[in-house]
């Protein structure tokens, strides 16, 4: 308790975050923005005193258009630095964010902003505008709506643009100076700052609240681990309406750090060229898009050096990791290995990359391993919606992989009777907007019933095993986590881009596969394929085959009950538009199994 009132004692709010930064290191980087050309971009720098000047007058914007304490706005967009300036400011203006993807579909964009009860929305766009305006029954509850993107948008008494809002900001901080420090001072701890809506993978979103003690807690308590300095550089593109996102912000604010920030993942690696920070944080699936095309794309003599530079580099880790010399022979073997193919890789990634964070699902230790073997530090963090997003992290400065590291500071852990993981402190949420009985079955005496199976090691780091609910029983009786056959999948076999465990009651493991776009039109292109649709060449027999070739070497890695015997491959994705994954990418296992039903009844024997 006394450590937990400490890091709260910096500051009452995010908004108190904000200004504090500000009077810390005004002319330091803050933000770096792309100008969003085709082909390469430039990047504008934004300092954290010119970034109050914008935050004041969008607050102030907010505050006119009778904006009062704790009242929902609602920002419906993709991660760009408008997304984090309105954020700031709806904070500064002691209102409270709803965060809404911008994948979401009308029908769950009405649902949430009904459900939060937000009385303005920002939108990126006319396109995500059309989603307010389509639900006629929204006109009395949002009595605003801010356009970031005016393009083709007329502005009316409820439609606004983004530049209108500022204006009517500084018009109002002309009549009334003081009217932001007023609207800063007037929130605590205690007020409403977050509406996060976790999409679910069963039934309809739950909205998440998050008080600002929350957030002044996840940046006091990361900095407490002293990680990173004003220095450093992140480029952030992770979507910000998830907690990941949102909770760095939170960690940019107390440790002073820049950002670039870019969402549109297909720049990731030319943004990343451009701006070379010092770290990135991602979901693993980027790392293991990564991986997968040095994988697939190193063929020949080529392909053959940048094997045995892995084998080199795997040989090191053990040393590395315990902070020992390299024997010489090794050591001038690591060196050549670095320049022939490790160099290339990081340059990749800008050049001076130091670490990166993955989180919002779990990620392989393979992945985690192969790039260490290159030099290349991923350590995994682990949270929720309803822990602020950062609970657990792996520290870089002692990496254990494999592992999601040890507990925030301040924050208690343990396991339940079924080695559930339970946390508890100031992370934690308050509930969920509007279903107390909800909130009842996960909050227990303040314990956040996680949901997910969990270990600790004699250091205290935690290993997660899976979901509670996800996992099944195969008729032999053995319980299997279909995340790790997953991740098995996934990790060594490049093509595949989502896998689905399958086999409750059943003799064995199965899996639906759905392989990579791009790797496989890159396949085609080299065959003369082009011409065939994605569907068709998904279907193709020596398709079929090559990965039947490469379901040993993913079965290798799991146990004799967890390994996959048959398999059918998808011509299509699993996607938000088809329903069978959430705004998040989590798959929604349950229309998963009902919608191919068939299909996974094909891969048994019919006496089963």
């Amino acid at each position: 308790m006394r450590l937990q009132n400490e890091l709260l004692g910096h500051a009452t709010s995010v908004g108190d975050m904000f200004r504090m930064r500000v009077a810390e290191t005004p002319d330091v980087l803050a933000f770096m923005e792309p100008d969003r050309a085709d082909g390469p971009n430039t990047w504008k720098n934004y300092t954290w005193a010119e970034t109050r000047e914008h935050v004041d007058v969008l607050a102030a914007g907010l505050l006119a258009r009778g904006l009062r304490p704790e009242e929902r706005v609602a920002i419906i967009s993709g991660t760009r630095l408008e997304w984090i300036f309105v954020d700031l400011a709806i904070a500064c203006a002691a209102g409270a964010t709803t965060t809404v993807y911008p994948n979401t579909a009308s029908g769950d964009v009405d649902y949430i902003l009904h459900d939060s009860g937000s009385v303005i929305v920002v939108a990126e766009n006319a396109e995500q505008m059309e989603k307010v305006l389509a639900d006629e029954e929204l006109v009395a509850d949002v009595h605003t709506i801010v356009v970031i993107d005016p393009s083709g948008v007329e502005e009316t008494d409820r439609i606004i643009s983004y530049s209108t809002l500022k204006r009517l900001g500084t018009e109002a901080l002309e009549e009334t100076p003081d009217l932001v420090d007023d609207a800063i001072a007037g929130t605590n701890h205690d007020s409403l700052s977050t509406l996060i809506y976790t999409s679910g993978t069963t039934g309809q979103p739950k909205g998440v609240r998050l008080n600002h003690r929350c957030w002044v807690y996840e940046g006091a308590a990361t900095k407490h681990w002293d990680l990173l300095s004003p220095s450093d550089l992140q480029y952030l593109w992770l979507p910000l309406s998830h907690v990941f996102g949102k909770a760095l912000l939170a960690v940019q604010l107390s440790y002073g750090f820049g950002s670039a920030v870019d969402g549109r993942i297909e720049r990731i690696v030319a943004g990343l060229g451009e701006v070379k920070p010092t770290f990135m944080c991602g979901a693993p699936r980027i790392f293991e898009k990564v991986r997968a095309a040095v994988l697939t794309g190193s063929t020949g003599l080529k392909g053959r050096i940048a094997k045995w530079a892995f084998a080199t580099g795997a040989k090191t880790r053990s040393y590395r990791l315990e902070g020992r010399d390299l024997p010489k022979l090794l050591g001038m073997q690591y060196k050549v290995a670095d320049k022939l193919v490790f160099s290339k890789l990081k340059e990749k990634l800008g050049g001076n990359i130091r670490f990166m964070i993955s989180g919002s699902a779990k990620l392989s230790s393979q992945v985690q391993q192969w790039f260490y073997s290159a030099g290349i530090l991923i350590v995994e963090g682990y949270g929720s919606t309803e822990t602020s997003a950062i609970a657990f992290l792996n520290l870089p400065t002692e990496p254990t992989f494999g592992t999601v590291g040890k507990v925030l500071p301040g924050v208690e852990a343990k396991l339940g009777d079924d080695d559930e993981v339970l946390v508890r402190g100031p992370i934690v949420t308050q509930g969920y907007h509007g279903k107390p009985d909800l909130t009842d079955e996960v909050l227990v005496d303040g314990w956040y019933h996680t949901g997910d199976i969990g270990a600790f090691d004699e250091d205290g780091n935690l290993s997660i095993t899976d979901r509670k609910k996800d996992l099944f029983k195969t008729s032999g009786g053995k319980y299997v986590a279909p995340q790790k056959v997953e991740g098995a999948l996934t990790a060594n076999i490049p093509y595949i881009s989502q896998a689905v465990a399958v086999g409750e009651g059943r003799k064995y493991c199965a899996a639906l596969l759905v392989l990579d776009p791009p790797l496989l039109q890159k396949w085609a292109d080299k065959r003369s394929m082009s011409h065939l649709t994605y569907a068709e060449l998904s279907q193709l027999p020596e398709i079929h085959d090559s990965i039947e070739r490469q379901i040993d070497k993913a079965n290798a890695r799991l146990e004799r009950w967890e390994t996959v015997k048959r398999f059918a491959i998808l011509d299509h994705e699993l996607t938000v538009d088809n329903e069978l994954v959430t705004p998040n990418m989590k798959v929604r296992r349950s229309s998963v199994h009902e919608r191919y039903a068939d299909l996974v009844d094909s891969l048994y024997d019919k006496e089963e």
